[in-house]
């Protein structure tokens, strides 16, 4: 029991320091100002000018309650991250595709905290594509959606077109 009891103690101290960071550092911008917070990266391999972007990033997570979905955030991150070490916006093309249990977070639905961040991001040029499958299995209709979010048959048919059209799926 003793034993149990100093490895439960040795496992909560080896995770305190993980838990414990330092987002002074993080700000907004340039492109969004109200999300998509990254950090510039001193002494870092600069990017070669010619860096061009073509990115699906993969998001069936859903948003906790109140809050916004962090599968679309990550992508905004990229994209003010990019813009501010120098990578033009014109050369950063990102797609978001959603599938599962994130489905109800490209809807118009009260309360959809993410909807705002969505609006500005497909203003921007920013794909939002919804799996068919995923919206029927929770009963999303397309007039449901946020304007100017796709529906496509699936999310494996998207990713399928979207590595057809050179883009590459952000493992994060």
């Amino acid at each position: 029991m003793k034993r149990i009891a100093l490895m439960a103690v040795a496992g909560l101290l080896m995770t305190a320091p993980a838990s414990a960071q330092d987002m002074s550092a993080f700000a907004t911008g340039p492109v969004f100002e109200d999300f998509g917070p990254h950090a510039p990266v001193e002494g870092g391999e600069p990017l070669p000018s010619f860096s061009r972007f073509a990115i699906a990033f993969d998001v069936a997570t859903p948003a906790e309650t109140g809050a916004r979905n962090r599968g679309f955030e990550s992508a905004a991150r990229f994209i003010n991250m990019h813009v501010a070490a120098g990578v033009p916006e014109d050369r950063i093309q990102l797609a978001v595709v959603v599938h599962g249990k994130a489905t109800l977070d490209l809807t118009t639905r009260e309360g959809n905290a993410s909807r705002p961040m969505i609006e500005a991001m497909l203003a921007k040029g920013v794909r939002f594509i919804l799996c068919g499958q995923s919206a029927a299995a929770n009963g999303v209709k397309k007039a449901d959606l946020i304007e100017g979010v796709e529906l496509h048959l699936s999310a494996m048919t998207a990713h399928a077109l979207l590595q057809q059209d050179g883009y590459t799926v952000n493992p994060f």
